[in-house]
């Protein structure tokens, strides 16, 4: 797998890079936006604006409105301070926030983390192909769901969720 070769951020660092780039991006870095950044970076695992908004909510001591959070979370997505999950409409922190590139997560069905892989022969592919269809300005959602290691290992079962399906008794 080719991947980009960029430093990871973490804790304050991360938090920093972030505000940095926030800052390079002509955006503000508000009280409110170090908070839901914070909240956001400090999860191992993809976590939801109602989740940030709870953790917020509890640092802040006053209610902080989920709706505020989407705001502020689909800033840092278009900014490169976070990813969302499509299929779980989650985000993480990007431990990177100063490169960008196309991702790919590989999500458990187990334990719901979500590892970050960084392909640019595949990106480069998948960018080919659409110019070739005729798209310009793609952006690759890539998410595979299996179990990770640390479940397999342990033999965890995957969580089910019942499919609607013909014949199905659901």
């Amino acid at each position: 797998m080719t991947g980009h070769h960029h430093h990871e951020h973490s804790g304050t660092g991360l938090i920093e890079a972030a505000r940095g780039a926030l800052l390079a991006a002509d955006e503000q870095w508000t009280d409110m936006r170090a908070d839901v950044f914070s909240a956001l970076a400090g999860q191992t695992r993809p976590v939801s604006a109602y989740d940030v908004a709870d953790r917020v909510t509890a640092t802040r001591g006053k209610r902080v409105a989920a709706n505020s959070v989407y705001r502020i979370l689909d800033l840092f997505v278009r900014t490169n301070l976070a990813r969302r999950i499509e299929s779980a409409n989650a985000y993480v922190a990007n431990p990177h926030p100063g490169c960008r590139h196309d991702c790919m997560f590989l999500i458990c069905d187990a334990c719901g983390s979500a590892t970050h892989v960084d392909d640019d022969r595949l990106a480069a592919t998948l960018h080919e192909a659409a110019q070739r269809a005729g798209f310009a300005e793609v952006r690759p959602v890539i998410e595979l769901r299996g179990i990770c290691a640390h479940c397999s290992g342990e033999g965890i079962t995957p969580r089910v969720e019942a499919i609607d399906s013909p014949g199905s008794s659901v």
